[in-house]
């Protein structure tokens, strides 16, 4: 696809190849979203070139931005993070072009506060993100972690050993813990919706909600 195929009142602008940037806008045209890439580095251009529809333009840049018709994309993200200077004029632009959804990554809570106040709508925190998830699934039985807001936590985690073979209702998981089981994976078998007389076997895959504070306890049963 061409940089004038793309719709940009329904695609993404992706601006920077770095590890995120990249990942990001593949993962997007994996989903089947229009994504225009915007890459000042000239090895990353031909590296992506052949991959994803890609601008090669520093779009710290006002007026490249503009040639480029920036204007009209509805979102916009921001993956430049190593360079504060550069990101920060990045979205400075992006804000003075009226994007309505920018997100921001930053790589650090003082980075964040500023992408902020100039008037980044998200910013993410991706090597702080992944270091805390990756601390909660080290310490325990979970095997993924998504930390919502307000504490409200989703995990994938293995049963702990007071649940196996117990149906739900029996193990008394929501009273006893204040977390709520909203799915199990047998072996071999999808994932279905739990319900009071789902029966918990000792090499199922849990989905469970809740406080993270609660979560922790309950990953931390023998």
């Amino acid at each position: 696809m061409s940089e004038s195929q793309v719709s940009r009142d329904t695609a993404v602008l992706v601006i920077g190849l770095g590890r995120f940037g990249a990942a990001l806008a593949a993962t997007l045209e994996r989903l089947g979203r229009e994504v225009l890439a915007v890459e000042k580095d000239p090895d990353l251009v031909q590296q992506w070139s052949h991959r994803l529809p890609l601008v090669e333009a520093d779009a710290s840049n006002a007026d490249a931005l503009e040639q480029l018709g920036a204007e009209d994309f509805q979102v916009a993200v921001v993956g430049v993070g190593t360079s504060l200077e550069a990101s920060v004029l990045i979205t400075a632009n992006l804000v003075d072009l009226e994007i309505p959804q920018i997100w921001a990554k930053a790589i650090s809570a003082e980075h964040g506060r500023i992408l902020r106040r100039i008037g980044a709508h998200h910013v993410v925190y991706p090597e702080y993100d992944a270091g805390a998830r990756v601390a909660h699934m080290v310490s325990g039985r979970m095997l993924d972690y998504i930390e919502m807001e307000d504490g409200f936590t989703i995990v994938k985690m293995r049963p702990p050993r007071e649940t196996h073979g117990f149906t739900l209702a029996d193990a008394n998981v929501r009273q006893k813990y204040g977390v709520t089981v909203i799915g199990v994976k047998p072996p071999g078998e999808p994932f279905e919706y739990a319900t009071p007389n789902t029966r918990i076997g000792k090499d199922d895959l849990l989905i469970v909600s809740g406080d993270s504070s609660l979560l922790e306890t309950f990953a931390h049963r023998p």
